[in-house]
């Protein structure tokens, strides 16, 4: 969507006419020179096809059409081989990188709080040959306390470079990773921890303080708790039979000559190598089978569609990699070469909370080539931004406007503009180092308004994926050279699609233009099944007749012409109202959170209404700039509780819906706005920003009452 030129007419005509004259006089030289006509071409190719005439065959990337891709390297067929092959060919290069903490101080902030601000200096660096030492001397420790081969072990840890190496040490060792999300509440971290019967867990300082201590009685077999932080500490309180270790001092264990001299048992492609707990945003957390296998046909078909993939690339990891996007994402750059540089999403950038007014945010730091974002964390950006554009002067935002407009042109046409690039948008780019040359957007749905704002601001490409836990979060991404939006990209090199009719929400692979329907992935890839849950193996997975793994994901799906996937619906998320008219949630939600107004909002609906009523975390300086607008006065509490604030934020947020092309029943037509945010820590999201609606219906469910005349 093309923002508004706020200039006199005359002006206006005057500008478009010196742009124009511009682009005849550099476009024919700029054409041929640039290679535009080859990317234009592979923008336009067909990039899948089913593999048969059948309405519901499967579609398949035209490079893997007659096989799919399973295995990376020839004769590294297990997570083990490929790091030693890494280790051999980048031996001397950079693998991970920390931020040494120069100083941390709290700030008194005008409302009383006190917040931490942290001063961090260069990031320190291990090779690759150092990464294997560590995780090999780690694996060794770990057998030396008594972790056998084949038996589960758990990781409940933040994103750092001690999660890697604890990885690559029990892909070594051949012990299975029970991967907890930082985020989950007591209950379902008991329940992850017995479910697998482990007796290690590898876990932080702060979270054994702050999570795991409280429950530690309800898993009664476990024995060691590894903290992976360097600063000693005396631990006390404890049940008895547990023992608490250092990361350090378990590495020292296995580095004795007595411990490295006994051989690892080494895996098959058929073991598992993790066991990944989904966020339970919509229940108790399920614990995913994945082989080593799956993760390599995995990160197989991921690897594919990067361009140019190598050691020349830096990534940043901030996103939990208890989340299968960002452990599939660090495995992709770990296996080419790459560097990693660690952060969180509170250093990431120059303003973000952690760090001190005046000091570097990691992105300036380190300098990314390559990145990979939820939608909610794109979203967030794209609203700063844009409020940023609105405080600058007439001149200032008429000149980023226009070469807004212009670039959203040359872009659709699948033109670059290098003169915008360097003049208007660098200092846009800078937030996120200004080197990124490609951004991986998974795990939600997102907007083609933000997608187009990365793509003109931060002058990348934006590949915007397709994947499951179940899937190892392989399915589809985007060409880099398709810059065309809402979609996700033809399948993965490593599996293919098909699409099964779903007759109740009147989807059906015989659609006309585009065949519709649930979609379903298959391939190597697709995981094991879930951890003692044969109910939902039975109803989520099913093998073919030609031996095919298959999953059935829930979301409805329909393939473009030429072989690019786009998804139209979720299952669980469309509601039929009481007049007849199906409504899609997670899409009225991924439009309207484009509102300036809004932080987040989870839409709701009852099957008994005809309306759909919403749920908002306002943006607190739009709003209460709306608020003084309108004369009204109160703490920030009062504010978002006045029904007439209600009233102001519906109007906007109608206006947004209509600007996003949604029906008139789909527009939330009450709403409650919450003065509080939604955090992991609440329980109402996850760590990846995605919604608990469960968890939100409960919280509300008296004013889910009031707005639909109840109590």
């Amino acid at each position: 969507m093309k923002l508004k030129e706020d200039l006199n007419p005359f002006l206006l005509q005057v500008l478009h006419l010196i742009i124009w004259v511009y682009s005849a006089v550099t476009f024919l030289p700029w054409y041929f020179l640039s290679g535009a006509s080859e990317n234009l071409s592979r923008a336009k190719r067909v990039k899948a096809r089913p593999v048969n005439s059948t309405p519901g065959s499967p579609y398949r990337s035209e490079n893997s059409v007659h096989c799919l891709a399973s295995v990376l390297y020839p004769g590294c067929d297990t997570l083990d081989k490929v790091f030693e092959f890494a280790k051999h060919k980048y031996k001397e290069r950079d693998c991970l990188g920390t931020r040494e903490l120069i100083s941390e101080e709290d700030e008194i902030q005008p409302n009383g709080k006190v917040f931490k601000k942290v001063i961090l200096g260069k990031y320190n660096w291990l090779t690759y040959a150092e990464t294997y030492l560590a995780a090999a001397h780690f694996g060794s420790g770990l057998a030396a306390l008594g972790q056998k081969p084949k038996s589960n072990i758990a990781i409940f840890c933040e994103t750092r470079a001690e999660w890697i190496i604890t990885a690559q040490a029990c892909f070594m060792y051949n012990f299975p990773l029970v991967t907890l999300y930082s985020t989950l509440g007591g209950p379902a971290i008991a329940h992850g921890l017995n479910e697998t019967e482990v007796t290690h867990i590898i876990t932080s300082k702060d979270l054994l303080q702050s999570r795991l201590k409280a429950i530690l009685l309800q898993v009664p077999r476990l024995q060691h708790i590894i903290i992976v932080d360097d600063k000693p500490t005396a631990w006390a309180d404890f049940p008895r039979g547990v023992t608490v270790h250092s990361m350090a001092t378990v590495q020292a264990l296995g580095a004795k000559t007595q411990n490295m001299s006994k051989p690892p048992n080494q895996p098959v492609p058929s073991d598992i190598a993790v066991i990944m707990y989904t966020s339970g945003s919509t229940g108790i957390p399920k614990g995913v089978m994945i082989s080593h296998s799956n993760l390599i046909a995995g990160i197989t078909g991921m690897a594919e569609r990067i361009p140019n993939l190598g050691e020349q690339d830096t990534y940043i990891g901030y996103l939990p990699l208890a989340h299968v996007l960002e452990l599939s994402a660090e495995l992709v750059c770990v296996s080419h070469g790459c560097r990693i540089g660690y952060s969180s999403p509170q250093t990431l950038a120059d303003q973000s909370t952690k760090i001190k007014r005046g000091s570097k945010g990691d992105t300036s730091v380190l300098k990314p080539t390559l990145m990979a974002a939820v939608p909610e964390i794109m979203d967030r950006i794209y609203k700063n931004v844009m409020t940023k554009v609105e405080e600058m002067n007439r001149v200032q935002r008429t000149l980023f406007v226009l070469a807004y407009n212009y670039k959203m042109e040359q872009i659709s046409k699948g033109y670059s503009t290098p003169l915008c690039d360097s003049i208007v948008f660098r200092k846009v780019r800078s937030l996120l180092g200004g080197k990124t040359r490609v951004l991986l957007s998974g795990g939600a749905p997102l907007s083609a308004a933000t997608q187009r704002f990365m793509n003109i601001c931060f002058c990348c490409p934006v590949g915007q994926g397709y994947g499951l836990t179940e899937t190892c979060g392989a399915g589809t991404i985007s060409e880099m050279s398709d810059y065309s939006t809402g979609r996700v990209g033809a399948p993965l090199v490593c599996c293919e699609i098909k699409l099964k009719n779903w007759e109740e929400g009147g989807y059906y692979c015989t659609n006309k233009p585009n065949p519709r329907g649930e979609i379903l992935i298959g391939g190597p890839n697709v995981a094991m099944g879930y951890y003692k849950n044969e109910v939902r193996n039975k109803e989520d997975f099913f093998v073919d007749e030609n031996g095919q793994r298959w999953f059935c994901t829930g979301d409805i799906g329909e393939f473009h012409s030429d072989g690019c996937l786009k998804i139209v619906d979720r299952k669980k998320d469309l509601v039929k109202l009481q007049v007849g008219e199906y409504v899609s949630l997670g899409k009225v939600e991924a439009i309207l959170k484009n509102c300036s107004l809004i932080d987040n909002i989870c839409a709701y609906a009852n099957s008994d209404q005809s309306y759909v009523i919403g749920f908002i975390v306002p943006n607190q300086k739009q709003l209460l700039a709306l608020a003084e607008l309108k004369k009204i006065r109160g703490t920030w509490e009062e504010i978002c509780n006045n029904s007439e604030m209600e009233k102001e934020v519906i109007r906007v947020m109608a206006e947004a819906a209509v600007g996003g092309k949604l029906e008139k029943f789909e527009i939330p037509v009450k709403v409650r706005l919450s003065a509080e945010p939604w955090t992991p820590e609440t329980g109402l999201v996850t760590d990846a920003f995605k919604l608990k609606r469960k968890a939100l219906k409960t919280h509300y469910q008296d004013d889910i009452e009031r707005m639909y005349g109840g109590k």
